[in-house]
């Protein structure tokens, strides 16, 4: 018996002819696997204890295969800046540093449980797993009261998704194949962006319900809350019919045909089910507490630095909490695939806008909060424009690096007006502490 198949049977990982441990590759678990790193899984077997020839061989597996792994020194330094009292933003900055490896890990602990479950629950898993972070963060959010920096944070992940991470993708894709006309499947595309119109009519109605009684000079904020709730449900019940769509009858529009390298031989688990379990409930553990972290430094953090909550929110934590997968999907963009790009941006922006944002009103409601779907006219305006020229500049189903720059100068435009434009939120953090002039963003 080879090293190889040594270290398989030991770790439980048993293959047959038919191959039906494989998993389908989405375009998820492809934009997190550029990021990792092979690993030899023959450098554990000459020690003689099993226990712990696993629990290296898990190590060096879990830890050291992404090609991030550094930003792991970024987690017991928040927790050091935490509990010894080094400074409310470093414990932000740190937490959200954190939190950047352990989003990846998470995507390759649940591809790794995904072997051993089959494709359907496999794919489920990947489905709901992939905005792990968000939805840990949010939670927190909502269990301290922070409701606005909660819907900034949601907020900013489908801007991120739609404008930074898909511009970015079809920039750099455009330039590298400059001489070449990139083309892509509209098909898983067009249903995306029917998804995330649908949430934009349901965060729409509460904000046109609250002017309309506004200009009639009557207050029905129940009736507001009654509709968030209603609508939240529908939009749940909308991506239990999305997972469907793509799992089971339209899986073809969302499985990704491309393989990362020119093999296929590292196409199979790595590590037993029970170890990758526990993996996983150990890693997010630390994203509940770096999440918790970051959500009760976030107005130490802006008062500190001088920067609006909402620009935080909206900006800077989506973009660093999902570093990862977004390099993957402009590597993938780079290499001519723009399928799985697409797939990255839109499915984590449409999961996002009709599975987080609804259950977290759902969970509050459960927690007897008063979360509804309104945005202030600045935010919905921003995100229902970014729909459409999203959906402009994937309607004839090409690409060109010019698409991917209005991308982008869409979202610089967006990013400056939570910069420069001042927040409800903000304004009541700077003044009940007293830093009203500190901040360059208060009337200049």
């Amino acid at each position: 018996m080879g090293s190889n198949e040594a270290w398989d049977v030991e770790n439980e990982i048993i293959f047959d002819s038919s191959n039906e441990s494989r998993v389908i590759k989405t375009a998820h678990s492809l934009s997190s696997s550029s990021l990792r790193k092979k690993s030899n899984p023959s450098l554990g077997l000459n020690i003689r204890f099993l226990l712990l020839r696993q629990m290296l061989i898990n190590l060096q597996e879990v830890i050291f295969g992404t090609k991030i792994c550094i930003l792991f020194v970024a987690i017991p330094f928040a927790i050091v800046a935490q509990y010894h009292n080094f400074g409310r933003p470093w414990v932000f900055a740190f937490s959200l540093l954190g939190l950047a490896p352990l989003a990846e890990r998470v995507s390759y602990l649940t591809e790794q449980i995904a072997y051993y479950t089959g494709s359907t629950v496999g794919g489920l898993l990947n489905a709901t797993c992939g905005n792990a972070t968000e939805l840990i963060i949010a939670i927190f959010a909502l269990w301290q009261g922070k409701i606005a920096v909660l819907k900034y944070s949601l907020l900013g992940s489908i801007l991120s998704n739609l404008l930074l991470v898909l511009g970015s993708s079809l920039f750099c894709g455009g330039l590298a194949n400059i001489s070449k006309e990139q083309k892509f499947d509209r098909s898983q595309a067009d249903v995306n962006v029917l998804l995330l119109l649908l949430g934009i009519l349901c965060h729409a109605l509460p904000l046109l319900s609250q002017f309309s009684e506004e200009a009639a000079g009557t207050s029905h904020a129940n009736s507001i809350l009654l509709l968030s709730r209603v609508s939240s449900v529908v939009l749940l019940v909308a991506y239990m019919a999305y997972l469907f769509f793509q799992l089971k009858t339209h899986q073809q529009l969302f499985d990704s045909g491309e393989d990362l390298d020119e093999n296929d031989e590292d196409d199979k688990a790595v590590i037993g089910f029970w170890s990758a379990f526990s993996w996983l409930v150990g890693m997010t553990a630390v994203i509940a507490l770096l999440s918790e972290f970051v959500v009760g430094t976030i107005e130490a953090a802006s008062i500190s630095w001088g920067i609006p909550i909402s620009f935080l929110s909206i900006i800077l934590l989506p973009i660093v909490g999902n570093a990862a997968e977004h390099a993957g999907a402009i590597i993938f963009a780079y290499k001519n695939k723009l399928d799985i790009s697409l797939g990255v941006a839109l499915g984590s922006a449409t999961q996002i806008s009709i599975f987080v944002v609804p259950l977290c009103v759902i969970v509050a409601w459960i927690m007897h909060i008063k979360m509804d779907l309104s945005l202030t006219v600045l935010e919905t305006g921003s995100l229902a424009v970014s729909v459409l020229i999203l959906a402009f500049t994937l309607q004839d189903g090409s690409s060109h690096y010019m698409k991917g720059a209005v991308l982008l100068f869409a979202y610089m435009v967006i990013a400056t007006s939570f910069l420069v434009l001042p927040s409800t939120i903000d304004q009541g953090n700077l003044i009940g502490s007293g830093f009203e002039s500190s901040v360059g963003f208060s009337a200049a």
